[in-house]
């Protein structure tokens, strides 16, 4: 009785693992955002840290600024200065 208990046991944990490998593939097929192929950092700034919104781009430096950027990554809308005590 014990081993038919098992082999069922083993069966059931088989097909739920195909059943989730079946639906991450069919639910995620989608591909990401879309996101430029480059972004135009001033001079000497080296990006830290980016984050994509709702029409904008946003990228965080080394200099402890966050640039804002248009969705296609080239023109600079607003530069905010990041003050650390």
């Amino acid at each position: 009785m014990l081993k038919w208990l098992v082999i069922a046991l083993t069966a059931t944990m088989l097909v739920g693992m195909m059943a989730l490998v079946w639906l991450f593939f069919t639910r995620f097929p989608a591909p990401g955002p879309a996101l430029p192929d480059q972004i135009a950092l001033p001079d000497g700034a080296r990006a830290t840290a980016f984050t994509r919104g709702s029409g904008w781009l946003a990228v965080v430096t080394g200099d402890n600024e966050i640039l804002i950027f248009s969705p296609d990554g080239e023109t600079l809308r607003q530069r905010i200065r990041i003050d650390q005590p």
